[in-house]
C-alpha cells in the first residue's frame, strides 16, 4: 500500500480525521526532547488542536535522545501518524500533523543545538521518563553518571537532558535571543522544579554565572499529563493501516481520557491550550500529586499483582475482584494523604480511573507499565507510605505494592527476556537476588541501592512492613499476600 504522507491525506476515508491546515505554513515553536508515544498521544495532539485554530507558530520538532526507531518510522511518512482512540464502543482514528521534523541527537548533536537556537523556538518540552533526570539515591544529579561526566568536557556534543539545555540557554544568552521556556511533561512531583533544580547543579559545575544566568531568566512551570498509551503492538499497525488504505509505520493506540494541567509561566508565550481543555493553573502540585497517588501509584499496583498473578494486561488485572478490592484498599489510604482544600474532586477521579481500567479495548501489558519501578516507585508509592506512617496510619496496601516490586524482580529473573519489564537498577538487583537470603537481607539491601526513604525518619518502620509482605509472598503466594492485607 502508498504510506501515509502529506501527498496521501486526500485520499483517506472520510471517517478519519486529518490535520486541518497547511502544514507547509506552520513554523517551529516547540522543540520535544523524547518523542515517545506518549507525547504523541498526548501533547502532539493538544498543539495539532492549536494548529488547526491558526496558531501557526506553534509546530513541533521532536529529537529523540537515543534511539532512532520513531524518526525511521515516521520521517517516510513526512512525520504524520495516526491517533487511535479506542473503547468499549469502538475506535475512531485521527492522523496528528503536528510534527515537522524529527532528530535523533546522538547522530547529529549540533543540529539539536541549532535548532534549540531558533528565534522562532520559545518552549521545550520533555517527555525522557524518571530515569533520564540521572537522580542519585539522595535525589541531586549523578555526577559519576558517565554521560554527565562527557557533557561536562565535551560541550559542544552533549547527551543528557543538561548538556542540550545549558549550551542552548548560554549561546541564547550569547546572541541577546529571548530565552525559551522549559516545561516537563514527566511524572515527578514538582516536575518543573525539580528538573531546574538539578539543571542549576549542572551549569553550576560547568562553569561560574552559568547557573545565576538560568535562574534569574528561565522559567520551568510544572505540569501534570494524564492518558492511558499502550505500547503499539503489530495488530494496530495491520488493522489502522486496513482503515486508512495507506501504510502507518507506527500509529498510536489511547483511551478516549486526556488531561494536562499547566502553571501559567511562559514569559516568551504560549498556545492556547485552555481552548482545548489543558487547565492552566498557579500551583499544579495539588493536582499532580493526586495524579501520582491516585493513578500511578495504582498502576504500579496492578502491574506488580498482576504480573505475580499471571494476568497480562491491566484489564485483566483488575478484573481480578482480590486485585480490584486491593486497588480500592490503596486508594483508600492515598486519599487522605492528598490536601482537602485545594479543589480537588479524588472520588470522582478514582471513579474515573476504575472506568479506564475496566476499558479492554487499551490491552494495556503489565510488563509495559512495571519497567523502571526503582525510579517510579518513591514519588507514587513510597512518600505517600511514609506520609501513612508518620501519621500513625495503616499503609499495608502501600508497603505491599512495594513488597510485590521486589517478588516480581526476583521471579522475573537475573537477566530479563525480551517482553519482560526492566529497570535501571538491574545489575544490582542481580548481585542481590544472586543467592537465597532472608526477606530482611534483600529487602534492607534494595532499599540501600534503591535509595528508598535513605533520609526519612520512617525508614524503618516502612522497611519492616515491607518484609513482612516479601515473607508472605514466599512463602505462601501473592494471593496470601493481598488477602492478608485485604482482611480476608
Amino acid at each position: 500500500m502508498t504510506v501515509l504522507s502529506d501527498a496521501s491525506l486526500t485520499a483517506l476515508p472520510a471517517n478519519v480525521a486529518r490535520p486541518r491546515y497547511d502544514r507547509s505554513t506552520i513554523a517551529p515553536g516547540i522543540v520535544h526532547l523524547g518523542v515517545g508515544a506518549f507525547h504523541r498521544a498526548h501533547q502532539a495532539t493538544y498543539i495539532d488542536d492549536c494548529l488547526a485554530a491558526g496558531e501557526t507558530g506553534w509546530g513541533i520538532v521532536g529529537a529523540s535522545l537515543r534511539s532512532t526507531d520513531t524518526r525511521d518510522a515516521l520521517a517516510p511518512q513526512d512525520c504524520l501518524y495516526t491517533l487511535a482512540v479506542r473503547s468499549g464502543q469502538g475506535e475512531d482514528l485521527r492522523v496528528v500533523g503536528s510534527i515537522l521534523s524529527l532528530l535523533v541527537a546522538p547522530e547529529d548533536p549540533a543540529r539539536l543545538i541549532d535548532t534549540l537556537c531558533l528565534p522562532s523556538v520559545r518552549i521545550i518540552t520533555l517527555t525522557v521518563t524518571e530515569k533520564a533526570y540521572l537522580r542519585n539515591a539522595a535525589g541531586g544529579l549523578d555526577f559519576s553518571h558517565p554521560d554527565v561526566v562527557w557533557d561536562l568536557a565535551n560541550h559542544d556534543q552533549p547527551k543528557t537532558v543538561y548538556g542540550f539545555l545549558v549550551e542552548a540557554i548560554l549561546r541564547r544568552q550569547a546572541t541577546g535571543m529571548t530565552p525559551f521556556t522549559v516545561l516537563s511533561c514527566d511524572n515527578l512531583p514538582a516536575n518543573g522544579e525539580t528538573l531546574r533544580r538539578l539543571l542549576l547543579e549542572f551549569a553550576k559545575v560547568r562553569g561560574a554565572g552559568f547557573a545565576s544566568h538560568i535562574d534569574k531568566s528561565v522559567a520551568f512551570p510544572s505540569s501534570m499529563v494524564d492518558r492511558i498509551v499502550p505500547a503499539t503492538t503489530d495488530p494496530d499497525r495491520a488493522r489502522v493501516s486496513a482503515t486508512l488504505g495507506v501504510t502507518d509505520a507506527w500509529p498510536v493506540r489511547t483511551e478516549p481520557f486526556s488531561q494536562w494541567v499547566i502553571e501559567d509561566r511562559f514569559p516568551a508565550g504560549r498556545p492556547a491550550w485552555e481552548r482545548f481543555g489543558v487547565t492552566m493553573v498557579k500551583d499544579v502540585r495539588p493536582f499532580e500529586d493526586m495524579k501520582l497517588r491516585l493513578l500511578n501509584g495504582s498502576h504500579s499496583a496492578i502491574a506488580y499483582l498482576g504480573l505475580l498473578s499471571g494476568h497480562e494486561t491491566v484489564a485483566d488485572a483488575f478484573g481480578d475482584p482480590a486485585i480490584r478490592r486491593f486497588v480500592q484498599g490503596l486508594w483508600t489510604e492515598a486519599i487522605p494523604t492528598l490536601p482537602d482544600d485545594a479543589g480537588l474532586d479524588p472520588q470522582t477521579y478514582t471513579d474515573r480511573l476504575t472506568a479506564r481500567y475496566d476499558n479492554p479495548a487499551l490491552q494495556h501489558r503489565n510488563a509495559q507499565i512495571a519497567n523502571d519501578g526503582s525510579q517510579k516507585l518513591p514519588q507514587r508509592i513510597v512518600a505517600t507510605a511514609i506520609e501513612r506512617l508518620r501519621r500513625n496510619a495503616p499503609a499495608s496496601h502501600l508497603t505491599l505494592v512495594i513488597a510485590a516490586w521486589i517478588a516480581a524482580c526476583e521471579a522475573r529473573g537475573r537477566t530479563p527476556d525480551a517482553g519482560q519489564f526492566s529497570d535501571p537498577l538491574d545489575a544490582g538487583l542481580a548481585t542481590i537476588f544472586a543467592d537465597s537470603q532472608s526477606a530482611t537481607t534483600t529487602v534492607t539491601q534494595v532499599f540501600d541501592l534503591a535509595g528508598f526513604a535513605s533520609h526519612q525518619a520512617g525508614r524503618t518502620e516502612l522497611q519492616s512492613a515491607v518484609i513482612a509482605h516479601l515473607e508472605t509472598i514466599r512463602a505462601a503466594g501473592i494471593g496470601a499476600a493481598i488477602a492478608t492485607v485485604s482482611g480476608e
